[in-house]
């Protein structure tokens, strides 16, 4: 049923074209074969000439807008650092103690503090991100000694699924730490 209404697609054609005429019988899923290439065409069209163009009048004409501009720029920065590739923000999946002493929550390192904030510890600090569920894109900013951190062998993406779904979709590969706790206690034990 579904192929046959995606067929009628073909129907756009000049009847000489038609697969009907030109191989002489009906054969079905042409039409979703010529649908996904279309579509296919089209993406790849809009994403290397159109949509380029596209976005960068987008960009300009949103750059004019006097209290939009200061937003739109900021928040552009911000997701550029944040989903670029050679950045190094969001790249280490920790473990901290957070809302209170004997919790953990699953955190992101983003920065090391600077000098002012760097020399008030004593001790090595490090600036982490704790999002909360289901949606990460808020969530609390903190800087925490590096020693009271646990590193997980987790990618990011592994570990934002996990917030997401509250704990039930388990990251994979499974929770390993890198290192010892605070306590200085190897986790597993």
């Amino acid at each position: 049923m579904i192929i046959r209404t995606m067929d009628q697609s073909l129907l756009l054609l000049p009847e000489a074209l038609r697969p009907e005429h030109l191989m002489g019988f009906y054969l079905p899923g042409i039409g979703v074969l010529l649908t996904l290439l279309v579509v296919l065409i089209s993406g790849v069209t809009a994403r290397n000439m159109v949509g380029q163009r596209f976005l960068v009048y987008w960009e300009g004409l949103l750059s004019r807008i006097p209290v939009v501009k200061s937003v739109y720029l900021s928040v552009k920065q911000v997701s550029d650092t944040l989903l670029s590739g050679s950045g190094e923000a969001f790249r280490k999946v920790l473990l901290v103690r957070y809302p209170h002493p004997e919790a953990w929550a699953i955190a992101f390192q983003t920065s090391t503090p600077v000098a002012q904030v760097a020399n008030i510890g004593g001790d090595e600090m490090v600036g982490v991100f704790i999002p909360t569920a289901p949606s990460p894109v808020n969530g609390f900013f903190f800087f925490v000694r590096k020693c009271d951190t646990i590193e997980l062998n987790m990618n990011v993406d592994s570990a934002l699924k996990y917030i997401i779904s509250m704990g039930v979709v388990a990251p994979l590969p499974p929770l390993h730490p890198l290192a010892k706790n605070p306590a200085g206690r190897a986790q597993n034990e």
